[in-house]
């Protein structure tokens, strides 16, 4: 596998031992994942077989030794993120829901007993995590049109309602339901273990992007879970909307990865398909649209590399410059890898070719941590004073 695009060198900000981290994870997904994805993205199915290995990289990359999250700096995150996106983005998402959504919602609001019991196993996928807060009628007005309810009832909890696209739901141990409270209006967080009765799950079939991750619909019917299983660090969803900002920011990250693969197989394909000749790579108007793609790119990663040092100057993710990431560095990767998928012709719609299957992921991570019209609308209302949410 080629090195990753990285025009104005931008990877060494990176730390040495942050280096040694991210070279592990490409050498991890080139040379054991990308070659056998295809066929498992053309099922729609998570290649399950993955787990142990997967576990050892979150092991010894990502935990601290002690079942907890090891330290890492926004710049780290980001290049994980973008490193995933960049050779596979469904594993990218199964890696993010498992602990970057899951996990980091126990590791951020729960109590020390739910991190004890859930952490250690999710850092080394002996379980496996989910997160559900869209819902059928509730996706962009998720903070006031959230219908799943939660109602207190001696020494548990009782929900009702549904869920929608929650990622490795099908056989996830864990899954965090995010449900109103019917007797204080606010959203709190519950742990729901997969075969609680009452909870159902099916599998979404027929989906154009991000293949391999398997999202489902989820009922929740007089779901009963004891009090402990309520995260207690939730009390609003502006507890929630801490982890969002931080979710928009890793999905720019990721937008410029799938980029950036898509114009690195685009590259190595011009310069080995001939046309009329000599290599398609010699002609004026491929030349034109590689560096087009390259510009994205590397503006992208600019932008990127920016947010990391304010967020990490700051200690937190800034909703507005996450939002402002998520929307233009998307708009940006479906510009590229449509150019990308355009460069290779005929061969560019066939995914053994990888292109294809990253121009497909791609509109699954456009549309996904709030859709591009949610996200410019929060940068619209920081830079105005107005909102123009509905």
């Amino acid at each position: 596998m080629h090195p990753p695009v990285d025009f104005y060198n931008i990877f060494s900000e990176l730390t040495e031992d942050e280096q040694h981290i991210v070279n592990a994870w490409t050498d991890y997904l080139s040379n054991e994942v990308v070659p056998m994805i295809n066929p498992w993205w053309e099922k729609g199915e998570f290649p399950k077989q993955l787990l142990p290995r997967m576990g050892e990289m979150f092991e010894n990359t990502l935990s601290d030794g002690n079942g907890r999250f090891a330290e890492q700096s926004p710049l780290l995150a980001g290049v994980l993120s973008l490193e995933l996106g960049r050779l596979e983005p469904s594993i990218n998402t199964f890696t993010g829901v498992t602990l970057g959504l899951c996990g980091r919602s126990i590791d951020m609001f729960g109590s020390p007993e739910q991190k004890d019991r859930w952490l250690p196993d999710l850092l080394t996928a002996k379980a496996i995590g989910s997160w559900a807060l869209t819902e059928p009628e509730a996706g962009s007005d998720a903070a006031m049109g959230l219908r799943t309810t939660a109602q207190r009832d001696g020494d548990d909890w009782v929900i009702n309602g549904a869920k929608k696209w929650s990622g490795n739901a099908t056989f996830a141990d864990v899954n965090v339901i995010w449900a109103r409270n019917l007797e204080t209006g606010q959203v709190n967080g519950f742990l729901v273990e997969l075969g609680t009765p009452g909870y159902t799950v099916e599998k979404l079939e027929g989906k154009i992007a991000k293949r391999c991750v398997e999202n489902v619909l989820i009922g929740l019917d007089n779901v009963r879970v004891p009090a402990e299983n309520r995260l207690p660090g939730v009390n609003s969803f502006r507890d929630v909307g801490r982890q969002l900002a931080a979710a928009r920011a890793a999905v720019g990250w990721e937008a410029c990865g799938v980029a950036m693969g898509a114009y690195e197989h685009a590259l190595a394909y011009c310069k080995e398909r001939k046309q009329f000749g000599k290599p398609i790579a010699s002609y004026q108007m491929i030349q034109h649209q590689l560096v087009q793609m390259l510009g994205n790119i590397t503006a992208m990663q600019g932008m990127l590399l920016q947010m990391a040092k304010q967020d990490a100057a700051e200690g937190a993710a800034s909703h507005e410059r996450a939002s402002l990431a998520k929307a233009w560095c998307t708009a940006k990767m479906r510009e590229t890898v449509a150019m990308a998928r355009g460069v290779l012709g005929g061969n560019g719609i066939l995914i053994e070719n990888h292109v294809a299957r990253l121009f497909a992921d791609a509109e699954a991570v456009y549309s996904y941590e709030g859709s591009y019209e949610m996200n410019t609308l929060i940068v619209g209302r920081a830079i105005t004073g107005h909102s123009a949410f509905v």
